[in-house]
């Protein structure tokens, strides 16, 4: 059977997906439970009048504490798994990931992106700090970089950075498109240290944050993003091929518009 980041496989149809997603938990009602069962003595403590359940700035909290869900990293991480290793090249280390580097001179087209990273424990939700995230994402069409058919032999929309004293990064980027039978979203990989890149195999996390549709639907009204709109339309986040069995922490907190840009952040722990 072959499974590809479109959401299909191939060889069974989609009655067969249908069956695998509705078997699959949502993360954030067992959230919710877990945090019930574990959290007792909260109940009855919270403000006057509270009926004992948790607030929604307590569950966001503990959204952001939980363990970021592994994901698959699709057919094109250019980490070096699959041949590409864009993590081989002088200059991988850097904020801004909309431009080509190592030779090539390709720019990503899009509205700007601002892409704020926050990596913590889950113990304490404390900053882990020296922590290298390596993101990659699509373009404005739904093309990547050193694998989409006129932009191979370009490596803009990927980048390495190491997370600072407040287990941040920040990336300068563009709005992603969305391409046939996925949600959009960005990819992104935790290594335990900028040293330890140049290898695959030493990553610790892989997984994809998600948008909300209503800014996917502003940005997609901009010039050069027609065919994003376009594919956009027919799907729900419900049942994209990653989110399907819960996107609760990995839903990107994202503001803005299609004159100043947007503005995307994410906490998530390991």
């Amino acid at each position: 059977m072959q499974n590809d980041e479109s959401g299909h496989d191939h060889d069974q149809g989609l009655q067969h997906d249908l069956a695998i997603m509705e078997k699959r938990a949502d993360r954030r009602q067992l959230l919710k439970w877990m945090a019930g069962a574990s959290l007792v003595p909260l109940v009855g403590c919270g403000p006057e009048g509270s009926d004992g359940l948790l607030t929604q700035a307590t569950e966001d909290e503990l959204l952001a504490c939980t363990r970021i869900p592994e994901e698959m990293a699709g057919p094109y991480p250019g980490d070096g798994s699959n041949g590409a290793n864009a993590l081989l090249l002088a200059g991988i280390n850097r904020s801004d990931i909309r431009t080509s580097i190592g030779g090539a001179t390709g720019v990503a087209r899009g509205i700007p992106l601002t892409l704020t990273l926050t990596l913590v424990n889950r113990a304490a939700c404390a900053p882990l700090a020296g922590y290298a995230i390596y993101v990659w994402q699509c373009e404005r069409a739904g093309l990547y970089s050193m694998y989409s058919p006129g932009v191979q032999y370009e490596n803009f929309l990927r980048g390495v950075q190491v997370t600072n004293a407040q287990g941040k990064v920040t990336f300068t980027s563009i709005f992603p498109g969305c391409y046939p039978g996925r949600w959009p979203h960005i990819h992104f990989e935790v290594y335990p240290s900028l040293a330890s890149i140049s290898n695959f195999r030493n990553k610790i996390a892989t997984s994809q944050l998600a948008f909300a549709r209503a800014p996917c639907q502003q940005a997609y009204t901009a010039v050069g993003y027609q065919q994003s709109a376009a594919n956009l339309r027919p799907l729900s986040i419900e049942r994209d091929l990653v989110f399907a069995d819960g996107y609760a922490n990995q839903l990107a907190v994202t503001t803005g518009n299609n004159t100043t840009g947007y503005t995307s952040t994410l906490q998530f722990a390991l």
